[in-house]
């Protein structure tokens, strides 16, 4: 059973995802300033903050399966470094294909000092609004297999859609994705309230 404590947490996030989505489209202009106030009203009322996202590739073992993995994602209508963090593990618009969605984990933000391995890389910092996204195993070639930020650079904060909260590999091996623990205290109450592992599995495909 869910505390009252879990559940007026879970309103409260409903409520600053509510309010972050209306003032998106405030700023996009796809509703007027007095139409605000009832645009947060109805989103706080309607849908999930999480959805299902069938991740396939070698690219986030062991996260994912190597088979790919059935992730739980927590939405996220304007990424910034005030809500997502180094260490997440992030969904995010591919930059090489813009109908594709990629996962990698948040590796650095704006101001960070990138310094390369290779002694040929000049080293650089992260502009504002910039992030840095890596794959997760490390048994890949970084520039040839891993199709992360090593291979096609910085990647603007934007592209960002949502954060991974929970992965089910299979259905015996399945749990919360380790993200920066900042976020994972914050997510607690939307994984109790909105994880259904039943549903997860249902929409397992491998």
């Amino acid at each position: 059973m869910i505390s009252l404590t879990t559940l007026f947490r879970y309103i409260t996030h409903r409520l600053e995802y509510s309010v972050s989505l209306s003032w998106k489209n405030y700023q996009k202009g796809q509703i007027s300033n007095t139409e605000v106030g009832d645009q947060v009203f109805k989103n706080l009322l309607r849908g999930r903050l999480t959805y299902l996202h069938w991740n396939k590739g070698e690219g986030m073992t062991p996260t994912a399966g190597a088979e790919g993995g059935t992730l739980l994602v927590r939405k996220i209508p304007a990424a910034d470094p005030t809500c997502v963090f180094v260490g997440d593990v992030v969904l995010l618009k591919d930059p090489q294909k813009s109908d594709n969605y990629l996962v990698r984990r948040l590796a650095a933000t704006e101001g960070y000092e990138m310094v390369s391995k290779d002694e040929k890389d000049e080293p650089f910092v992260l502009e504002k609004d910039q992030c840095w996204v890596l794959a997760d195993n490390e048994n890949i070639k970084p520039k040839q297999e891993a199709n992360d930020s090593r291979t096609f650079g910085p990647v603007p904060m934007t592209d960002i859609v949502g954060r991974a909260i929970y992965c089910l590999r299979t259905a015996v091996d399945h749990g919360p994705v380790q993200n920066s623990p900042y976020s994972m205290r914050k997510d607690s109450p939307v994984l109790e309230v909105e994880l259904d592992v039943d549903e997860m599995a249902k929409n397992h495909k491998a």
